[in-house]
Order: structure tokens, then C-alpha cells, then sequence
């Protein structure tokens, strides 16, 4: 049986939907929807060249539009059509918005600039130039330099690991409770190794409450850490991430 040219149309528009939806209901990683817009435009542009290609193939797919748009005797469909269209048109708009798909008109940044200058420890600190002062001890005292590595490990796992991962992954025990966003990976060259340790150490001590406006409306979760661990503690602690990764810090030259 030979299906339809316009039926056989809409067959290929809905089959190249579901693939590109595929990887978020299957894998639960999704295609950024305006990717996933361009991508499904042009295979519908591909479909309707291919399908158009002779003058038999336009006979087809447009002659059922034709018939209904013009024929007298189609008129009943024809006013069915007329009257549905506005209404469905109606109700994707509606569950798209009450879905919360429409996306915030506010500006995001995953990695936001931290400010010029931020309070910690009672005093206000400057961003630039900030550094580890353990991090000279790496080639003038090795041995001392271990020892706060070890000390930094201590402090993550009694700390950190909750969240971030026993293998610094970011799946630790609580990381699937929030998802808003999930918890910070520092493995990988695409994570800490593009981040100065002046900004983990902001990150850090201000936590979740020092982030600015850009970073809404997934707020970090972490707690400032500054009323926890003291500033030696979190150095030494920014030490083992790095170390145990295998990653170096960016530096400011």
C-alpha cells in the first residue's frame, strides 16, 4: 500500500523530532532547543527538496492541500481545519509555558567574574593578584608542600565529598538532591584547570550567597564556607583539588 505523499510528510517531520529529542529521553543530556530548532528546519527544508524534486512529486504533495483548500465539496473539512489550527496553535503556547520551557530573559553565566574585591575573614580582599600561599612551597619546600596537600584531603573529605565525590567527580551522596544545578566536577581540563585559585577561593568562602545577579535562576547550592573552615583550611584545601586531579591552576601572567 502506498502511503500518501503528505501523509508520508509529516511520518519524516515527526520521525526527525523524536531523534533529536532522543538524547534527553533516553540519556537525559538534551539538545539546547533553539540547536534543535535549526536542526529540525533544515531537515524539513531537505525533506520538501527531496519530495519536490519532479513535477510528479509537487502533483502529489500539494494536491490533497489543494483539494481542500478549494474543492466545494470539501468545505466541512475545510472549516474544520479553519477552526482547529488557531486552537492547537493555542494550546502548544499554553502547556509550553505552563511546562516552564519558556526560557529567563536573564543573562547566565555559568563561570561568573568574581568581583574586583569581596569581604572574607573580616577584611575586604582584592581579587587580582590573589594567591595560594602555600602554592611558592611546591619548589622551595616540597616536603612542607605534601604535608598541606595531605591536610587539604583531610578537610575535603570531612567537608566536601558529600557533594562534590570520594572521586572528586561531583556525584557524592548528596549530589542527586540538587540539580539545580548539580555539583561542581574538578576533574577534567574543562573544569578547575580554567580557574584561577583566586577563584575557587572566592567561590568557596562566599558560596551560593556571594553569587552575582548573572548567576540566577540556578543559584548554587553551596554554603559559604568562611563561617566553617578557616582561610588556612580552604587553601589548603584548593591545594588537593588540584593535586589530585592532576590539574594546574591558571595563573595571572
Amino acid at each position: 500500500m502506498k502511503i500518501p505523499a503528505l501523509l508520508k510528510f509529516v511520518l519524516l517531520v515527526v520521525i526527525a523530532y523524536l531523534v533529536f529529542k532522543a538524547p534527553a529521553l533516553l540519556m537525559g543530556k538534551p539538545i539546547p532547543a533553539s540547536l534543535a530548532g535549526v536542526y529540525l528546519f533544515f531537515t524539513v527544508v531537505v525533506i520538501l527538496l527531496v519530495m519536490t524534486s519532479t513535477d510528479k512529486g509537487v502533483s502529489e504533495l500539494t494536491g490533497p492541500i489543494y483539494r481542500v483548500s478549494f474543492e466545494p465539496g470539501l468545505r466541512p473539512i475545510r472549516n474544520v481545519i479553519v477552526v482547529a489550527l488557531p486552537i492547537i496553535a493555542v494550546a502548544i503556547t499554553y502547556f509550553s509555558i505552563a511546562g516552564g520551557e519558556v526560557s529567563s530573559v536573564k543573562l547566565r553565566t555559568a563561570h561568573p567574574a568574581p568581583p574586583e574585591t569581596f569581604a572574607a575573614y573580616g577584611k575586604r580582599v582584592k581579587t587580582e593578584k590573589l594567591t595560594n600561599p602555600y602554592r611558592a612551597l611546591e619548589e622551595s619546600d616540597p616536603r612542607v608542600f605534601e604535608r598541606a596537600v595531605k591536610d587539604g584531603g583531610k578537610v575535603y573529605f570531612k567537608n566536601c565529598f558529600f557533594c562534590h565525590g570520594a572521586k572528586l567527580d561531583g556525584a557524592g551522596h548528596y549530589a542527586r538532591a540538587l540539580k539545580n544545578p548539580l555539583p561542581q566536577p574538578f576533574k577534567g581540563q574543562d573544569t578547575i584547570a580554567q580557574l584561577s585559585e583566586a577563584y575557587l577561593f572566592w567561590r568557596i568562602t562566599t558560596g551560593g550567597p556571594g553569587l552575582p545577579a548573572e548567576s540566577a535562576p540556578w543559584d548554587s547550592s553551596m554554603p559559604a564556607w568562611e563561617s566553617i573552615l578557616s582561610e588556612d583550611e580552604i587553601w589548603k584545601v584548593i591545594l588537593f583539588v588540584y593535586d589530585y586531579t592532576g590539574n594546574r591552576p591558571r595563573s595571572w601572567e
